[in-house]
């Protein structure tokens, strides 16, 4: 059974969600040929100020 887990800064809409969970689902699916009802896929959302790349802080999108 595949897991993912994808981190994103930032908050996508339900939408951009479904979508996003759709296409890596089909992905996944279709290279490990196991059954899309098996694979699980975790979406973490954090708040920019909590990413640091660089040692400098993320600046939220304008």
């Amino acid at each position: 059974m595949p897991y993912v887990s994808i981190r994103l800064a930032g908050k996508l809409s339900k939408e951009q969600k479904e979508e996003m969970c759709a296409g890596v689902t089909r992905v996944i699916s279709e290279v490990t040929r196991k059954p899309t009802e098996s694979i699980i896929i975790f979406v973490d959302e954090e708040q920019h100020e909590n990413i640091a790349v660089g040692g400098k802080l993320l600046a939220k999108p304008s």
